[in-house]
C-alpha cells in the first residue's frame, strides 16, 4: 500500500500547499439537493416513478440504492432507458447506496463482497453515477483499521477500472468505522487520490464525533453529504435510524454544519436520507418536496 501523503494533502482542510478558500457568503446558495430514495422507500414504488418524484419535486440529483436498480434490471428494465429517463429530467446520480462487503475480515467473502461491488459499479457507469457508498456492511466485531485501509485502496483501484468513486462510509456505532476519525483514518492510509468521505449528520451524532471535526476536512473528503436532522429524544444510545427527521425539525446545528462547509471552501451535495416511518405514510411526492423545502430553508441561514 502507497504512503497516505497524497490522499491526505487532498482529504483535509488548512494544509500548505493547499490552504482552503473560504466560500464567499453571497446569499446565493452553492449547494445541489438530492434525494436518497430511502425517503420514499416505504412506498414501495418502482426506480422509475423515484427517479420522476425527485425531479417534479425538484432535486437535481438522486441517490438510488442498488437494491432498486437490480430490481429494474433483473425484471428486463433497460439501462439505456434508465439512464435517458434521468438525463431527461436534468438529474444527476451523485451517489448511489450498496452494501457489497468489502471490509469483512473472511477472504472468501471479502471476494465475493469485491466482486459484487465491481457489479454495482459497472452498473452505476451505465447510468453516469460518480459515486458509490462503501459501509462496513458485513463487518462483525472490530476490523483493524490497517486492514480496513488496505482493502479500501482495493476498493478505489476496482473504481479506477470503471470509473466509480467509493466513499468510505462511517455507521454511528458501528465497531469497525462508527466514527468520523476512523473513516477519515481509513481514506489516509489507503493512500488514493480519489479517496473520499460519504458523512451523514445523523451517524455523526450516534457515533459521538464532534461536528467541529468536520472542519478539519476539504473538498475532497466532502463531495457528498447525507442531510437529514435527529430529536432530543430518543437519547443517543438508543436512537435509530427511523427516528431521524427532516433538517431543522430536530436538534443538531445544522447551521454551523454548514458554516463549516463553506469555512473550508466544501459545497457537498446534501442528500436528504431519512427512514421515517412517518414520512412514509405520505404521499411520495408531498414527502420528497418538503423534503427539499426543509432542506434550503436548513442551509439558507448559513449563506
Amino acid at each position: 500500500m502507497k504512503t497516505s501523503g497524497v490522499a491526505a494533502v487532498g482529504l483535509l482542510a488548512g494544509c500548505a500547499s493547499t490552504k482552503a478558500k473560504s466560500t464567499k457568503k453571497d446569499g446565493s446558495d452553492p449547494f445541489q439537493y438530492c434525494l436518497n430514495t430511502s425517503t420514499i422507500r416505504g412506498q414501495n414504488l418502482p426506480i422509475t416513478e423515484e427517479i420522476d418524484i425527485a425531479a417534479k419535486a425538484g432535486y437535481t440529483g438522486i441517490e438510488p440504492w442498488l437494491g432498486k436498480l437490480n430490481e429494474y434490471k433483473n425484471d428486463g428494465g433497460s439501462l439505456k432507458d434508465l439512464r435517458k429517463r434521468i438525463d431527461d429530467h436534468g438529474l444527476t446520480i451523485e451517489s448511489a447506496i450498496g452494501f457489497a462487503r468489502w471490509i469483512v475480515d473472511d477472504d472468501a467473502q471479502r471476494a465475493k463482497g469485491l466482486e459484487e461491488a465491481k457489479l454495482d459499479m459497472d452498473l452505476l457507469a451505465q447510468l453516469g453515477a460518480k459515486r458509490i457508498a462503501a459501509p462496513p456492511a458485513g463487518a462483525r466485531g472490530t476490523v483493524d483499521p490497517m486492514a480496513a485501509a488496505e482493502r479500501y485502496r482495493a476498493l478505489l483501484e476496482i473504481g479506477d477500472e470503471i470509473g466509480v468513486v467509493p466513499q468510505i462510509e462511517m455507521w454511528g456505532g458501528n465497531r469497525s468505522i462508527g466514527r468520523v476519525s476512523t473513516a477519515i483514518y481509513i481514506a489516509l492510509e489507503a493512500g488514493h487520490p480519489s479517496a473520499c468521505f460519504l458523512g451523514d449528520v445523523y451517524h455523526t451524532y450516534k457515533g459521538g464525533s464532534d461536528f467541529d471535526a468536520l472542519k478539519m476536512l476539504g473538498p475532497q473528503a466532502l463531495q457528498v453529504f447525507h442531510w437529514n436532522d435527529y430529536p432530543a429524544d430518543p437519547p443517543r444510545e438508543t436512537i435509530g435510524d427511523g427516528d431521524r427527521v427532516y433538517p431543522g425539525d430536530g436538534v443538531a446545528p445544522i447551521t454551523d454544519i454548514v458554516k463549516g462547509f463553506l469555512q473550508v471552501g466544501a459545497t457537498p451535495a446534501l442528500s436528504l436520507e431519512l427512514f421515517n416511518k412517518k414520512y412514509w405514510a405520505m404521499d411520495p411526492l408531498e414527502a420528497a418536496k418538503v423534503g427539499i423545502e426543509k432542506m434550503k430553508a436548513s442551509v439558507a441561514p448559513a449563506l
